[in-house]
């Protein structure tokens, strides 16, 4: 009885320390119109409005989760939140129109679209000066580096396109034709297939990093729906890589696919334009940004039902979790 008793209370404690966890985890979410970064805390309750540069888009979480780095789109530059105390605190001059970002392993480098230029560009973090930049095709967004830090890739919308840029010698090393519009990434642990959003194709190109090249195609569909309206953009994958969610834009769903066959176990009905995604600590919550009804919808993922939806800003972009 001794030794039951005591897994009991070990189990209830654990138990508490997940929720207290769960409970005090904090989310925040960038806000395009308002030129703000919303913290709310797990429940979707505010806790404050973060000031920041003009049209925050992307965020990433910088020095140990101490600062936020958010593309400001009309700002031309990549603003530097200290999360303490809410204030934006510096700034990385960029090219025009920044959206999509993704840090170095270290944090020294951010690589960023640049969608007027038709390039992805390098900069020096703390120099706030440009390192390189590769010529990609039209209307790059999608940026992901690899956590090796040896690659970074990155999509074409007009070119239906993935390049793959080889960051040591700073030129493409591989490039992939995708479905129409491609926009957004996940990568799966091991980092030998690639996931991409394609807008236009109500779909998702999954790539094989090595050689570049398709392996498959999982194609959305909703019953009652045309595939004009589904268009997928945000995508995460869980931790364990076994399933991805997919945000499914203006069908206003989310999908949970199975990563191991390929298949869709369901979706989830969201908010209006569902883009940006975010998973809790122990992937109990998905938290999704729906850039046209202007608000944030908490979904339990064991059973894929909406618990709330809260008010977020105007057209609200991405979440970050803490």
């Amino acid at each position: 009885m001794h030794h039951l008793f005591t897994r009991t209370l070990l189990a209830s404690a654990a138990l508490l320390l997940a929720a207290h966890g769960a409970a005090h985890a904090d989310i925040f979410v960038s806000s395009e119109k308002d030129n703000t970064i919303l913290q709310l805390d797990a429940e979707g309750k505010p806790i404050r409005s973060i000031a920041v540069c003009q049209r925050p888009r992307h965020m990433a979480w910088a020095h140990d989760k101490k600062q936020i780095m958010t593309a400001c789109g009309d700002s031309d530059q990549i603003g530097v939140i200290d999360v303490q105390t809410g204030k934006l605190v510096d700034s990385i001059p960029t090219g025009e129109s920044p959206e999509i970002f993704a840090l170095s392993p270290d944090s020294k480098t951010a690589y960023v679209s640049i969608e007027d230029g038709s390039q992805l560009a390098a900069y020096d973090i703390a120099a706030k000066k440009p390192l390189f930049s590769v010529k990609t095709g039209a209307e790059p967004e999608g940026v992901l580096a690899t956590a090796d830090g040896k690659f970074v890739f990155v999509t074409s919308e007009v070119a239906n396109t993935v390049y793959k840029v080889d960051v040591a010698t700073r030129k493409i090393a591989g490039q992939v034709k995708t479905g129409m519009r491609p926009r957004r990434f996940a990568i799966s642990p091991d980092a030998s297939e690639l996931w991409a959003t394609n807008e236009l194709g109500s779909s998702v190109s999954i790539i094989d990093t090595a050689a570049m090249k398709i392996k498959q195609t999982l194609k959305f569909e909703i019953k009652g729906m045309r595939a004009a309206d589904i268009t997928p953009v945000g995508m995460l994958m869980s931790a364990d890589g076994k399933t991805a969610w997919v945000a499914l834009g203006r069908a206003n769903h989310v999908a949970e696919v199975d990563v191991a066959t390929r298949t869709v176990r369901g979706l989830a009905l969201v908010g209006k334009r569902a883009w940006g995604l975010a998973l809790n600590a122990d992937g109990s919550r998905l938290y999704v940004a729906n850039g046209l009804s202007d608000d944030m919808t908490i979904i339990d993922t064991a059973t894929r039902k909406a618990l709330k939806t809260v008010p977020v800003g105007r057209e609200p972009h991405s979440i970050l979790i803490n």
